[in-house]
């Protein structure tokens, strides 16, 4: 068979495998940690429960997906968890999945890697959204996701650090309502409420506009200039504020 055939077979075989995001819908991406709980046990040095550096990687790993070539609106990272809001117009690599699976967990694996100077992977899956109640609803059940295993790991360390062991602190804590896993904290000197809220709600990232001092060359003066940088918000609101916070982002 000749090139030409052959590589005509092959181009078709590719295409029927294809999937797209239809016009007009927003697309959200998701990545994962593969096998961080290993990572981070045997391989990185973490305080438990939470890790500053560790948060602080996350958060410039989402930084720099901002700045790879797609119109990222918000992005959203908790634990080992990054969500990336892209424009609905977005037609980067003609919106294939996956290219949109492939670039992003590869160059997210990548950047953090050179962070912790270990092999880290991403998994990444690509979703398609019709309209902005579904964002909103999707942002909003990360949060809550953060929220419940949030104060589920807190439970758990605070009773390993108390002589339970693993099977036993994740067999009392699996019984536990999430009004009980704050009576244990509490029982133990922890109010959950006033923990940092970035480890209770994880972190949101987007881009706004800041005023910078210039100076004009033509004119010889001083002048303020408007420029678009990413802000990352720590402390961010939950429930019905958190939905609103997000529409003002989304409809900019």
């Amino acid at each position: 068979m000749k090139f030409e055939h052959i590589q005509a077979l092959m181009r078709k075989n590719e295409s029927l495998a294809e999937q797209y995001i239809l016009p007009e819908n927003y697309i959200i991406v998701r990545l994962d940690g593969k096998g961080f709980t290993k990572l981070t046990k045997e391989k990185l040095s973490l305080e438990k429960p939470f890790d500053e550096k560790f948060s602080e990687v996350m958060t410039a790993t989402t930084k720099h997906l901002f700045n790879i070539g797609f119109k990222v609106l918000y992005g959203y990272t908790q634990s080992d968890e990054i969500s990336l809001l892209i424009h609905k117009d977005d037609d980067t690599f003609g919106r294939k999945v996956r290219k949109f699976n492939s670039v992003l967990a590869g160059e997210a694996s990548a950047f953090f890697s050179l962070q912790f100077q270990e092999v880290c992977v991403f998994d990444c899956r690509t979703l398609a959204f019709p309209n902005q109640e579904m964002l909103l609803d999707y942002f909003c059940w990360r949060q809550e996701d953060a929220h419940r295993n949030s104060l589920s790991t807190y439970c758990y360390w605070t009773l390993r650090n108390n002589g339970f062991n693993a099977a036993q602190a994740t067999e009392k804590i699996g019984k536990l309502s999430q009004a009980d896993k704050n009576e244990l904290l509490f029982q133990y000197g922890i109010n959950y409420n006033t923990l940092p809220s970035w480890q209770k709600r994880g972190i949101g990232i987007y881009n706004t506009e800041v005023s910078k001092a210039g100076f004009n060359p033509v004119t010889q003066e001083k002048v303020d200039c408007l420029r678009n940088e990413l802000f990352v918000e720590k402390e961010l609101m939950i429930r019905e504020d958190y939905r609103m916070f997000l529409k003002g982002i989304f409809e900019k």
